[in-house]
């Protein structure tokens, strides 16, 4: 019997702010991936998930790097080197186009990392990559990211569905800040 074998490679592009680093996802990342998808705050988004969830979510997301050629960045804090959240661009099965979408974890919210990571893989997204104008779906009820999408000047396009659940779809501006 003859074996073949494939190699798989994807290049995950690392972006520097400030106070962030914004990187490939690795294992180490998973305590606090998991403790936010299991948390209350990850409601917005479909949680609080199993933990077998959030297995799929850390490994989906490295397979959306190889299968796009984008998706979610882990975002680092600089100064303690912790992972702070998940943002980038992502295209689900089921999106009509790609996706800004953010999540911060816990004890690092209120801060402005949000918006700092936003903005720095928009414009990449945008810039280098070519992607966009994106778009970011945001529950209606869910201030705190829709205050967000406004303040990095994206606009309410629409309002519909997915996956049964209220959306409101904010249009970024097009090209790179």
């Amino acid at each position: 019997m003859h074996t073949q074998t494939a190699t798989l490679l994807v290049d995950v592009p690392l972006l520097e702010t400030g106070r962030l680093v914004l990187r490939e996802p690795r294992l180490s990342d998973w305590d606090a991936m998991n403790a936010f998808g299991r948390s209350e705050r990850s409601g917005f988004i479909g949680g609080p998930f199993e933990e077998w969830q959030n297995w799929g979510a850390l490994t989906g997301g490295i397979g959306h790097w190889l299968l796009r050629g984008y998706g979610l960045w882990s975002v680092e804090d600089r100064a303690t080197g912790r992972p702070a959240g998940r943002v980038g661009v992502i295209n689900h099965i089921d999106w009509s186009e790609p996706e800004l979408g953010w999540h911060i974890y816990d004890g690092f919210e209120g801060r402005g990392i949000a918006y700092e990571a936003a903005m720095a893989a928009r414009d990449h997204a945008q810039g280098r990559m070519g992607l966009g104008p994106l778009i970011s779906h945001i529950h209606p009820d869910n201030t705190r990211s829709r205050r967000l999408a406004e303040r990095m000047g994206a606009v309410v396009e629409r309002e519909t569905e997915l996956r049964r659940t209220p959306c409101l779809i904010y249009r970024h501006p097009k090209g790179a800040a």
